[in-house]
């Protein structure tokens, strides 16, 4: 019997195995390096980082399965490595001095942002639901650990605790969901789940594991009503921790999401299409009243991620090929306009909760006025006011809902879209009509400034020129077929 791990299935796992590896030699270097030199670790992890994106670029347009098809790399896989790669290296150059400042500037914190990688590139590249399980709960535990950093804060510790009660929950519902799924078809890779719905009846039980895996799903990705925890944990958690949790995993939960429903689920387009329609409506409209009545930045983020999940979900619904484009191209622009936002709030952050609460942000312009531009252009952005990438992201969106015959759910999202605008202008006004309750104290290092002004500049770029970001995700779509616009 040969027992010899073909080269295919080495190749294909490259990425991952670099990031690992990294993540191991984070926690032998935290042991030797004195508590003052921690930040070597931040740039050892981005050395880590930009090798495994070498790598990943070198096998970008290749289609390799592996490990007796439970893993795939393809251009749909690595196009979500790569943006992760961007979020990963912007969270670690906004943290540095958050977390000196908070007294959590630990090694730890590196090897958690990395093994959280590892799993969402597990994630996207997984074409067995045990894989997917697999990569979305080594995402999970490691955030909830993540949340509760903070241990001396009582908010940080109940956002853990949280988090990791109703994250257990949702997995369990998941993991139940896909059981069902298997009892059903006999398998669990999603190409013979396909093929089992495309040539015979679904069945009560398989409709009925559907339901529960786009209700675990519909967790990971903040979906009302299985939102509720996105508040708390946004608010109680370390900012950086709040930013990248807020667009690494859920992108990740977004390509598996589409990559399950389109590949294993296919032949019941008609069910979980009339779900996800619900949930698209529900969603968009408590991300766009409940997060007008909050005060703090932070809430009205994590609400406003919620709104833009219910967006994202119309180009799941559509289920065509510019569907899947646009959420693609969707989450690469949230993510970048998003992480801008929290850099913002980590720039403000002097002491306590300062930065954190909108009042905190009056007279901003009159104090330092390129921290408050940076962040107009990222709330228009959120808002989806043109000439920013936000416009570009919401206007395919809508295409795809328009192409794929649902006119009313885009007409439903630019309402929703339009009432949200009001709290993200309300910020706006507060730094440029009110005056300063006192001074601003901006903490503004090298890192942080670099994340800011690319975020900047990506979000005005691709608002004016987004030929080049369309033409790359429209190169990566899973689906064969060509992209119609």
């Amino acid at each position: 019997m040969n027992n010899t791990i073909p080269m295919s299935n080495v190749i294909a796992l490259v990425p991952e195995m670099i990031i690992a590896g990294f993540a191991c030699l984070v926690l032998m270097f935290d042991l030797v390096l004195p508590k003052g030199r921690k930040g070597f670790l931040a740039w050892f992890s981005m050395a880590g980082v930009a090798i495994a994106a070498v790598a990943t670029w070198q096998l970008m347009y290749q289609t390799i399965p592996a490990f007796a098809d439970t893993f795939v790399v393809d251009p749909y896989s690595n196009f979500f490595k790569m943006l992760f790669y961007v979020i990963v290296a912007m969270t670690l150059l906004m943290s540095r001095g958050y977390l000196t400042q908070d007294r959590i500037h630990i090694g730890e914190y590196y090897h958690f942002i990395l093994m959280v990688l590892v799993g969402m590139m597990m994630m996207v590249s997984a074409t067995d639901l045990m894989t997917v399980y697999m990569g979305l709960e080594l995402v999970s535990v490691t955030l909830y650990i993540m949340a509760a950093m903070k241990r001396y804060d009582s908010r940080s510790t109940e956002a853990g605790l949280k988090y990791f009660i109703l994250g257990s929950f949702a997995s369990a519902v998941l993991l139940y969901g896909m059981s069902i799924v298997y009892g059903s078809t006999g398998s669990t890779r999603l190409n013979e789940i396909g093929a089992f719905f495309t040539n015979g009846d679904a069945g009560v039980a398989a409709t009925s594991g559907l339901i529960l895996m786009v209700v675990g799903l519909a967790f990971k990705i903040a979906v009302a009503p299985f939102h509720m925890w996105a508040p708390d944990v946004y608010e109680g958690a370390p900012t950086p921790v709040t930013a990248f949790m807020s667009v690494g995993p859920k992108a990740a939960a977004f390509a598996v999401t589409v990559r399950i429903l389109l590949e294993a689920f296919g032949g019941m387009k008609a069910e979980w299409q009339g779900i996800l329609m619900v949930l698209a409506v529900m969603t968009m409209t408590v991300g766009a009243i409940v997060a007008l009545v909050q005060t703090s930045l932070k809430r009205m983020l994590a609400y406003s991620s919620v709104g833009h999940a219910g967006y994202a979900l119309i180009g799941v619904i559509a289920g065509t090929d510019l569907g899947t484009f646009s959420v693609m191209y969707y989450m690469a622009i949230y993510a970048v306009m998003n992480l801008g936002a929290f850099g913002v709030i980590i720039m403000l952050r002097s002491s306590g909760v300062v930065g954190e609460q909108i009042d905190d942000f009056k007279g901003l312009s009159k104090t330092h006025p390129w921290a408050a531009l940076f962040m107009l252009i990222f709330m228009f952005s959120l808002a989806g006011i043109p000439p920013t990438a936000g416009f570009m992201a919401k206007f395919y969106i809508f295409m795809a809902a328009v192409e794929a015959g649902y006119v009313w759910l885009a007409v439903v999202g630019a309402v929703l879209a339009a009432v949200s605008a009001y709290y993200y202008i309300r910020l706006v006004v507060v730094m440029y009509m009110q005056e300063p309750d006192g001074a601003h104290q901006v903490c503004l290092g090298r890192g942080l400034k670099t994340a800011l002004v690319v975020s900047m500049l990506v979000v005005m770029a691709m608002g004016v020129f987004p030929t080049p970001l369309v033409e790359y995700v429209q190169s990566a779509i899973l689906q064969v077929g060509v992209v119609s616009f």
